[in-house]
């Protein structure tokens, strides 16, 4: 019995490292440009069995098993659930490529991991049975909701570099308009410059301009994917200008002048914030050092002449 839980603990554990290497050696997508070129330049594949076999690991293995999850699980997922977690996704930037098919065969498969590791473990414990079913429950519910919270965890961050490369776009869009450019072509010499969230998401608003898209409806939507109030107020302000006729140079400096005001404030602020911030580092950890610095000799010499007040006594009590 032993062995066969050691033999499960070390499937799961493999299981894991395999999902991992998997999810972060897969390949993000690419541009057509670059499709091509790798086209032309590989050898072309004889058979059937070489052509499946160039695919990398995560596509061959991985998303068909994720694939076969969700498909099971999106069953019984409401539509406004799958509506939401596509929203989640847009925010986090789609990372690897993922929709919510392929996401959610993500949760199902870390949870049956660390539900499995978490009971593997448990029967090595010997724990009661209340204690392995409850231990088990958290491990399951624990593997459910990591996805979410990593999927979160890309979505701030992801915004927290569009609210920082913001202010120098803005910048390169109102010099690119003043010396005669277009919108669009300013946000295409943002898009080419940079390789950020910022310029991939100005890439996506000129893709969907050049399918035929209105303007403002692809800027609404590329400010809905970010959710980044700075981004909004400039997305809102540029609407508006071309609603009205208002010249657009004019709009993105005045945009591009309190954008950089705010990211002086912000900057100010965090600056304030730092000594409080450092508050508990310093109390917890380096007052101590300084106490025992200071008043560690102090004490080793009252405790020495102590014990030289000590000896004395104990002369003077000799008969």
């Amino acid at each position: 019995m032993t062995i066969a839980i050691v033999v499960l603990v070390v499937l799961v554990l493999a299981g894991g490292v395999v999902l991992v290497v998997g999810l972060l050696g897969s390949r993000e997508p690419t541009t057509l440009d670059d499709r091509l070129a790798e086209f032309g330049t590989l050898e072309q594949p004889s058979s059937l069995e070489e052509l499946e076999l160039s695919q990398p690991f995560s596509e061959r293995i991985l998303l068909p098993l994720l694939r076969g999850l969700a498909s099971f699980a999106s069953r019984f997922t409401p539509q406004r659930s799958t509506e939401a977690l596509q929203h989640q996704l847009d925010l986090a930037g789609n990372p690897y490529g993922w929709g919510p098919t392929e996401f959610l065969g993500v949760r199902l498969l870390v949870m049956l991991l660390l539900g499995g590791l978490g009971f593997a473990l448990l029967m090595l414990a010997k724990q009661s049975l209340p204690k392995r079913i409850m231990m088990v429950g958290g491990a399951v519910g624990m593997g459910y909701y990591l996805p979410v919270l990593w999927l979160k965890s890309k979505a701030s961050k992801r915004q927290k570099e569009v609210l920082k490369s913001l202010p120098d776009a803005l910048d390169l869009l109102t010099i690119c308009v003043e010396a005669g450019l277009g919108f669009d072509g300013a946000m295409t010499k943002v898009a080419d410059k940079w390789d950020n969230e910022l310029s991939r998401a100005f890439m996506r608003v000129i893709q969907e301009l050049q399918l035929g898209k209105l303007r403002r409806e692809a800027l609404r939507d590329m400010s809905d994917r970010i959710q980044v109030p700075d981004l909004t107020t400039f997305v809102a302000a540029i609407v508006q200008a071309d609603q009205l006729g208002v010249s657009i140079a004019r709009v993105l400096r005045i945009q591009s002048d309190q954008m950089r005001m705010r990211r002086r404030q912000r900057a100010e602020g965090l600056a304030r914030s730092a000594g409080i911030k450092m508050l508990p580092a310093i109390v917890f950890f380096i007052f101590p050092s300084i106490f025992v610095v200071l008043l560690g000799p102090a004490v080793i010499k009252v405790m020495s002449m102590g014990d030289i007040f000590g000896n004395f006594g104990g002369v003077g009590n000799i008969p």
